[in-house]
């Protein structure tokens, strides 16, 4: 089963965070990315840039409306993830475990979540319609 790991962390610790603790972090987040791929069970991670550059579109009354900014203020901000291949939930979150999510002394937490497969779709249909047009 595929997991996603939402890692957060409070963007002002870190950025404050001395550069060679950013780089041991860098590092530690290396190492777990070799070692999920050594097992065979790294699907993907990706650092996200900060909330400053986040853009939050809702549609309100049939409308879209875009706002600077992430969604809600928090403590924590939504920082990265990992994309793991796991047998189970017990193992996703041993590996959670293994990510560093401290910056500057102040530590973040690592959110555990399965992926749902997406059905099926027949796109047959769309097909016949697009060519027969």
């Amino acid at each position: 089963m595929r997991y996603m790991l939402l890692i957060y962390t409070r963007e002002d610790e870190q950025a404050r965070a001395s550069r060679q603790a950013m780089d041991q972090v860098r590092e530690d987040h290396w190492a777990v990315m070799e070692e999920t791929r050594a097992k065979g069970i790294f699907q993907g991670a990706e650092p996200l840039a900060p909330t400053t550059t986040a853009t939050t579109v809702r549609r309100q009354n049939g409308k879209t409306v875009v706002t600077d900014g992430p969604f809600a203020e928090t403590k924590e901000q939504l920082a990265g993830y990992y994309i793991l291949e796991c047998k189970d939930q017990d193992e996703a979150i041993a590996w959670a475990a293994r990510i560093p999510t401290g910056c500057g002394g102040v530590e973040g937490c690592v959110e555990v979540r399965a992926l749902r497969d997406l059905p099926a779709r027949d796109h047959s249909e769309v097909r016949e319609r697009q060519y027969s047009a």
